[in-house]
């Protein structure tokens, strides 16, 4: 059990590494060409398999920093990559059982994160702010999933503005992950919140070609 401790704790390393190191070259490159798709997949496989080895290793060794982020990291790194193939969600095309499935694990693991949080807070711990925010982003992507999916969203470009949001919330958590492992500086719940901070700023960014006319 050590030595497989071992192996995917290395695993979780490097392939969090590379997937911090792809994603930052990608936004900063020109977006919807074949090299961008091509490094995009590169990217989620990457997100998966770390997030895989999170889940391993946070359950042997309880960490709730590693699970949270890899849950979050695989629901939005898959979620993300699937509505590139759900573009004609305006009637003409259903979500499959997979996409359905996704987003009600996240819906779970989002309200779990703000009971889980509101009680942390309660006791006076104050990482139940961290989970807190994490749930509220959650529950409020799978709010999304779902009036896209029951056809609600007028936006012909939502499937763009989906897509962009969910890759930068993945990134978040890759980023969120390094600095708090690395982090010496800054308070926890800053090195937790930063690049939350900082995403949203991009996605709102990214955002304004696809507004809804």
């Amino acid at each position: 059990m050590e030595t497989l401790f071992a192996v995917l704790l290395y695993i979780h390393i490097a392939f969090g590494t590379l997937s911090l190191l792809i994603g930052t070259w990608i936004m900063t490159q020109k977006k919807g060409d074949k090299k961008h798709k091509n490094q995009g997949i590169i990217y989620v496989w990457s997100m998966i398999i770390n997030a895989f080895a999170s889940f391993y290793l946070s359950i042997y060794n309880p960490n709730y920093f590693l699970f949270i982020v890899g849950v979050f990291s695989m629901y939005m790194a898959l979620s993300g990559y699937r509505v590139m193939t759900l573009k004609r969600l305006d009637g003409s095309q259903k979500p499959t059982f997979f996409d359905w499935t996704l987003t009600g694990i996240m819906a779970v693991f989002g309200l779990a994160f703000l009971v889980y949080g509101a009680c942390l807070l309660i006791g006076g711990n104050t990482f139940g702010s961290v989970l807190i925010v994490f749930g509220l982003i959650s529950v409020l992507f799978v709010m999304n999933d779902y009036k896209y999916y029951m056809h609600q969203q007028k936006n012909k470009h939502y499937w763009m503005r989906n897509h962009i949001s969910k890759m930068v919330g993945s990134y978040i958590s890759a980023l969120t992950a390094f600095l708090v492992v690395n982090n010496t500086y800054f308070p926890d719940v800053i090195a937790w919140l930063l690049p939350s901070v900082i995403g949203v700023f991009l996605i709102i960014k990214w955002h304004k070609p696809f507004k809804l006319k």
